[in-house]
């Protein structure tokens, strides 16, 4: 009878269980890295590292960062040999839902904040409660963003430490109830604004793009299994493996390289100049955000697609402890 360490050496997988944690480490790093380079680069002007060519001496903060960030995945790999990998992508999917419950919270608190003040400043009401001063500053998304928006979504950090809850059933809820409110304010009321269909479209953008991630991890994208179906374990340990890297995490890489490309880029551009809709002030002041859902979709997606990746892994070498889809609970 075969021991445990003689079935892993006979395991076209046994050997490389380091390397495949170094590497989805090591994706999560880079990914750290490249947000914090992203912000030196648009918010402070730090050079790109190819400016290392033209001896820029500053380019290589953000070369430093990248060398960091690797070198601190490979630290912790080494530090812990005896990890198994479906302990490590438990971890990894643990702190993305944290990400997604603290994303759901904000998109709530700040929805229901904006749509206040856009109904009080449409209607002319803000000089009726605020002072002469502030009522001047609501009406200008620049004050907005960092002094209600910000403030908002870093509550909604804390709360979703302490909750367990995702809440895309009472996002997706809230929802019917705003369109409902739409219909019913405008063909009783023969009322309507554009905040409330900003409102619905913002909620709509974040409940789809934030579920993403989640749907990943508890098996509920569609897949086109007529073989997928048939193999053995091993065999879809294999493939989920190969399709993470080869297709998830080079699909998310892409959106991620091209929404922070530059400093003009889809992402950057609308939410570092805290861009509104065309209807100006008779709308909300959250479109600069939805700009940024699409890096948090790239991103959980992204930290989601390496948890998958060592969960297959640990499926290809029939690691015990298979998560069972079905005991998940929202």
């Amino acid at each position: 009878m075969s021991t445990t360490s003689e079935i892993d050496s006979l395991s076209p997988y046994g050997s490389h269980v380091p390397y495949v944690r170094t590497f989805g480490w090591g994706m999560l790093a880079v990914l750290v890295a490249f947000m914090i380079n992203n912000v030196l680069s648009v918010g402070y002007d730090f050079p790109p590292i190819r400016e290392l060519m033209n001896g820029n001496a500053l380019s290589w903060v953000p070369l430093a960062v990248y060398l960091a960030g690797i070198g601190c995945a490979w630290w912790y790999v080494a530090g812990s040999p005896d990890r198994a990998l479906r302990y490590d992508a438990r971890k990894i999917s643990a702190f993305n839902a944290y990400l997604i419950r603290a994303c759901f919270f904000s998109v709530l608190f700040v929805g229901i904040a904006d749509a206040a003040i856009a109904f009080l400043r449409v209607e002319g009401l803000l000089p009726l409660l605020f002072s002469e001063n502030l009522s001047k500053e609501l009406i200008r998304a620049r004050f907005i963003g960092p002094w209600i928006h910000f403030p908002l979504i870093g509550l909604s950090f804390v709360i979703a430490y302490f909750s367990r809850s995702l809440g895309f059933i009472w996002l997706a809820l809230m929802i019917v109830v705003a369109e409902l409110l739409i219909v019913i304010s405008r063909f009783v009321f023969s009322y309507e604004q554009a905040l409330m269909g900003d409102l619905v479209r913002y909620w709509y953008a974040a409940l789809f793009l934030f579920s993403s991630a989640y749907t990943l991890m508890d098996e509920g994208h569609v897949r086109v299994d007529v073989f997928y179906a048939g193999f053995q374990q091993r065999t879809k340990g294999k493939i989920n493996a190969i399709g993470s890297i080869m297709l998830g995490m080079t699909t998310c890489w892409v959106v991620i390289i091209i929404g922070f490309g530059s400093k003009q880029s889809i992402i950057n551009s609308p939410v570092t100049n805290f861009e509104v809709s065309q209807t100006g002030t008779a709308g909300m002041f959250i479109k600069y955000q939805m700009a940024a859902f699409l890096a948090i979709f790239a991103i959980t997606m992204l930290i989601q697609f390496v948890s998958y990746l060592f969960e297959a892994v640990a499926d290809k070498r029939d690691e015990p402890g298979r998560r069972v889809v079905a005991e998940i609970t929202h």
